[in-house]
């Protein structure tokens, strides 16, 4: 064994010098996908994953004789805000769309799918007639005053709509994006669906557009929480562009020409990007259009977007005219409360910009100068290793992922104890005195939230009470979805402005009922399981190597003919498999598997287990 652990070190430190360092990428992409399951209110699905969660909200809408069950909690509240639930979806829709078979390729596309259809699901119910949108669930003072499990929560559950004579064209036009960038999602997986989101995003663009006026003016309970400082222009533009995009329609693309220099999309200089302030998301897929070739009389002026997404683009990276905020660790900071939603949503423009700018051959312009695309992708990538623990506190504000994580998150679901292990009742105030007011860490774990994150000075306490720093967001981790697949799939240019989104696959990925006694959970992919555990480990040069066997297990009555697996994060030799580029099969001796029959293989590296999924299979 020591003859063969030491060539093992040898090949690795001959072979592979620089690939001991970073993220496993990819499974911070399937811990941030929990975090939508936990943050799900109705009747949860059969295959959820977040078991401690149960059904919640299921009166919500009946007051006011509509159904609204369903949807999102925004953050670490009971609320249901229409305005950063739409924004999360058009994240979450916008990132599948870019990088869908990125998402497939880490076994989370079809996750990825169905966290989207959870909120458009929702929407649908909350856009009754053409003309009318329900925007919250709940009110927001009489939530905060009581701490819930939501399963039990009392607060009330009034319903707030928009519609001609209330007008809110901000949260329509938002709904309407979502809708549009959802229905490119559905397109081939699921066309009717698609066109009937399509059909209810023209419907709410219309709306938003005929009857204009801010919706914290109408739904006023909103402002304290979600107020459109920005606001409708933007979202009128950002839905325009989503229109154009999943419809082709060139009525659209001259909404965009027409309208671009009255409404904002090309005088505004922007530094931020999120719920609330969409100018930068609109220049981007703008200088996209441009970049296709789609612009046509609208060139002059599509133009000046792109001039403003370049500036975006350089304030972050500093070699702009205003350059953004920095902590002395290199984490972009916009304000106290919540920063990182400003993060993952700049990282996820820097990502998408970075191809667009490669696929066509062109370079960012800065006032200090060109800037190569890949230093935009560089960018985003120190950003979301800051996230996973490369800062001055070795913190991941990632929860459950790495080995120090916020532990006393800003979460009623989170913080009290689950309403599947004790049932007894939690009251408004006494959650607070009881659960609240804890000091230990929470009893159940919010698996993949980002939470608020440090201050200006890289500082961080991890305190219930602390929300602007340990409150998590939906809008937190939808962006974050299309970064983190871009970067588990490497650091090289390809064509991506006419990225194509692949169909899902059917047989979703069971998760286990009980924590596996291995260094790495069961995962299955419909009748082929894996199973991963460290066998021996070993210290060589001052490094410590370790020795991983993963086993394949057939559990389907017919055999299996061929397979093709996925692996992720390997930094080291494997056997036992046979490969083809980036793809591993059945060894060239084994014809196939036969059921309830296993294979085994094993492979050395310094880091944590590879990240092993099925690609495809065929039986017999």
């Amino acid at each position: 064994m020591k003859n063969f652990a030491s060539v093992a070190a040898l090949l690795l430190l001959l072979c592979f010098p620089v690939a001991f360092s970073g993220h496993d990428y990819g499974q911070a992409l399937s811990k941030s996908l929990l975090f939508f399951e936990a943050q799900r209110s109705g009747v949860l699905p059969r295959n959820q994953r977040v078991t401690w969660r149960s059904h919640s909200g299921l009166n919500d809408g009946k007051s006011s004789g509509v159904n609204l069950v369903g949807g999102y909690y925004d953050a670490g509240d009971n609320v249901k805000f229409g305005l950063p639930m739409a924004f999360t979806v058009t994240m979450m829709a916008w990132s599948v769309i870019e990088y869908g078979n990125q998402l497939a390729a880490n076994g989370e596309l079809g996750h990825s799918i169905d966290a989207i259809k959870w909120g458009t699901d929702y929407f649908i119910k909350a856009h009754p007639e053409p003309n009318v949108l329900y925007g919250e669930v709940g009110d927001g003072n009489t939530d905060h005053y009581c701490w819930q499990r939501p399963e039990e929560m009392t607060t009330d559950r009034k319903a707030y709509r928009i519609d001609p004579s209330n007008p809110g064209s901000d949260l329509a036009g938002e709904t309407a994006a979502a809708m549009a960038a959802a229905s490119i999602v559905f397109r081939r997986s699921n066309p009717a669906y698609s066109r009937l989101l399509l059909t209810h995003a023209y419907q709410l663009f219309d709306f938003a557009d005929k009857y204009r006026g801010k919706y914290d003016s109408s739904i006023t309970v909103a402002s304290k929480y979600y107020g459109s400082v920005s606001g409708y222009n933007d979202e009128l533009l950002w839905a325009a562009a989503w229109l154009y995009q999943a419809s082709n329609n060139q009525f659209y693309l001259d909404y965009l020409g027409r309208n671009g220099d009255s409404m904002g999309g090309t005088g505004w200089s922007m530094t931020e990007f999120g719920w609330d302030v969409k100018y930068a998301g609109v220049q981007t897929l703008v200088a996209k259009f441009l970049m296709q070739g789609k612009a046509g009389r609208h060139t002059a002026v599509f133009q000046k977007f792109q001039q403003k997404a370049d500036f975006f683009m350089c304030s972050l990276l500093g070699k702009g005219s205003r350059n953004i905020q920095k902590t002395p660790g290199g984490l972009i900071f916009r304000q106290r409360w919540n920063n990182m939603q400003f993060v993952t949503s700049a990282s996820f423009l820097t990502t998408v910009y970075s191809d667009y700018l490669t696929s066509s051959r062109s370079y960012l312009r800065c006032s200090a100068g060109n800037v190569a695309p890949s230093q935009l992708l560089s960018f985003a990538k120190s950003q979301v290793d800051y996230i996973l623990g490369d800062n001055p506190r070795a913190t991941s504000y990632m929860v459950g992922y790495g080995n120090n994580f916020p532990q006393r998150v800003h979460h009623r679901g989170s913080s009290i104890v689950s309403y599947k292990v004790d049932r007894s009742f939690v009251t408004c105030r006494g959650g607070y005195a009881t659960w609240f007011s804890r000091k230990g860490s929470d009893p159940n774990l919010l698996t993949g939230a980002i939470v608020g994150g440090p201050d200006a000075y890289d500082n961080f306490a991890d305190r219930r009470d602390n929300y602007e720093q340990t409150e998590p967001a939906t809008y937190n981790n939808a962006p974050l979805l299309g970064v983190l697949a871009r970067l588990s799939s490497g650091h090289s240019g390809y064509s991506q402005l006419l990225p194509a989104v692949p169909a899902p696959v059917v047989v979703r990925r069971p998760m286990p009922t009980r924590k596996p006694r291995v260094t790495s959970p069961v995962r299955a992919s419909g009748p082929v399981a894996i199973v991963q555990k460290m066998t021996g480990s070993w210290v060589s040069k001052g490094r410590t190597y370790y020795r991983y066997s993963t086993t394949v297990i057939n559990k389907s009555p017919r055999a299996l003919k061929s397979l093709n697996l996925s692996i992720k994060n390997l930094y080291g030799p494997i056997w036992g498999l046979s490969r083809s580029g980036n793809s591993f099969g059945l060894p060239s001796w084994m014809h196939s598997l036969q059921s309830g029959k296993s294979l085994e293989f094993v492979y050395i590296h310094s880091t944590t287990p590879a990240n092993v999924a099925v690609s495809s299979y065929t039986l017999a």
